[in-house]
């Protein structure tokens, strides 16, 4: 399906729309803030889905629809004909006591999906994602006259899961009878990033990788450590895998591909002198392309069997509990919003180097077989990021993840939203004659 059906805007029509239409960023400004500290956990994001809602419903024009896939929720903008255009932010927070000093910090804690208490933490920028989003509906409401088409802003659950976009699909969310959204023409996310706050970071092809993590149990037959030889030790056997799993990449993929193997979860025994029955895992498998993908799921499963029966231990219980394709950047589509990008922003438009990280956003294009635009935004403190460069200590900047972790609002928040609009326009068509 082509992309566009109208000639696309020019540049300078884009530009001049976006400073004529961005709305005042204070009150969005303050809805970050909002969720920042009260943040919610995968599958449990009502509060945020209901403040999305309510706003989404106040902008007259949009049809909203909610409880898709869990909390998910979509707003719909027809504007005559032409593309239709996904605009995707995430939702959920993570299990991490927040370490910012930030007066705005959550302290909130919540029970987990075991029941357990934990503190929660945006520690990735949805919060962000889902503000400027927000931000973005209420711009491209105002510039409606402007271009022509379908407008989707589609707010997803559950992605530190790899769960959120799955589970909207499976609901149907692309199914026009159910939702009256025409099959999308580009589906476009974007994402914080821990470079100089300003830059806007956009490449095609391999940008973010596939995933497979796998809970593991090793069993074993307990009993007083002094009678290991009536033991089967599952401690020792899984010591093992761990240390055999940091050579699947090494001596299994060429030097110029990308994989990560890593066990970052080990939990077994109550006692110094009980031999336990079992031993749990948690194992994470990443990759760019499904050939390397493959390899190595075959080899992790093939050292953790193996392992287990030269030790006489009973077979291994292995089950997956995040899955997510790679994120690769239709080509084409990014060359013509790079265009964009470079003249809207200048030399803060940069390149984006795959690193490593995964995502479910592409579920959402490929159910539709629709190309797909991942971008990302810096958004640390310039001074911070300036100080470090020069002492040559970047690694010591956070990043998605830490505790420490925390967008600077401004110009974080103006330059995303503005690219936001950026990319809707530059695929949305011109305005009806």
């Amino acid at each position: 399906m082509p992309l566009l059906t109208r000639n696309a805007l020019a540049r300078p029509e884009i530009k001049k729309i976006i400073q004529k239409n961005r709305p005042s960023m204070e009150p969005y400004e303050n809805i970050y803030k909002d969720f920042h500290q009260n943040p919610e956990l995968s599958g449990e994001e009502a509060r945020t889905a209901g403040i999305v809602a309510k706003h989404l419903k106040s902008l007259d024009g949009y049809t909203v629809h909610t409880g898709i896939g869990g909390h998910g929720l979509v707003g719909i903008l027809k504007n005559g004909s032409g593309p239709t255009v996904v605009l995707r932010a995430d939702m959920d927070a993570l299990p991490h006591k927040e370490a910012t000093g930030l007066p705005y910090a959550s302290k909130k804690i919540s029970k987990d999906r075991q029941g357990k208490d934990t503190p929660v933490m945006h520690a990735c920028g949805h919060d962000m994602h889902v503000a400027l989003l927000m931000g973005t509906a209420e711009l491209l409401l105002s510039a409606r006259s402007q271009w022509s088409g379908t407008l989707v802003c589609l707010f997803q659950p559950a992605e530190e899961l790899a769960e959120g976009a799955r589970a909207m699909i499976e609901d149907g969310v692309f199914d026009e009878a159910k939702f009256g959204i025409p099959k999308p023409d580009i589906v476009i996310g974007q994402h914080t990033h821990a470079v100089r706050a300003g830059r806007i970071t956009l490449s095609p092809g391999p940008i973010l990788t596939a995933i497979d993590s796998l809970d593991v149990r090793i069993f074993g037959r307990s009993g007083h450590v002094c009678r290991a030889d009536m033991c089967i030790d599952p401690v020792l056997i899984a010591a093992s895998i761990v240390v055999r799993l940091q050579g699947v990449v090494n001596k299994e993929v060429r030097p110029e591909e990308f994989a990560v193997v890593s066990c970052c979860s080990i939990h077994g025994g109550t006692a110094a002198n009980i031999v336990p029955d079992f031993v749990d895992l948690k194992v994470t498998i990443r990759s760019y392309t499904a050939a390397v993908h493959k390899r190595m799921l075959a080899a992790v499963r093939r050292i953790i069997a193996l392992e287990c029966e030269v030790s006489g231990a009973p077979e291994p219980q292995i089950k997956t509990f995040m899955t997510a394709p790679s994120t690769i950047n239709d080509a084409t589509s990014e060359a013509r919003l790079k265009e964009q990008f470079d003249a809207y922003f200048g030399p803060e438009s940069t390149p984006l180097y795959p690193f490593g990280a995964s995502e479910d956003f592409s579920y959402l294009a490929e159910a539709v077989k629709a190309p797909y635009l991942f971008y990302m935004f810096g958004c640390i403190d310039p001074e911070l990021w300036d100080r470090k460069e020069k002492e040559n200590k970047l690694n010591e900047v956070p990043h998605h993840h830490c505790a420490d972790y925390k967008p600077v609002i401004q110009p974080t928040m103006t330059n995303a939203l503005d690219a936001f609009a950026i990319a809707a326009l530059t695929f949305l068509g011109s305005p009806m004659e």
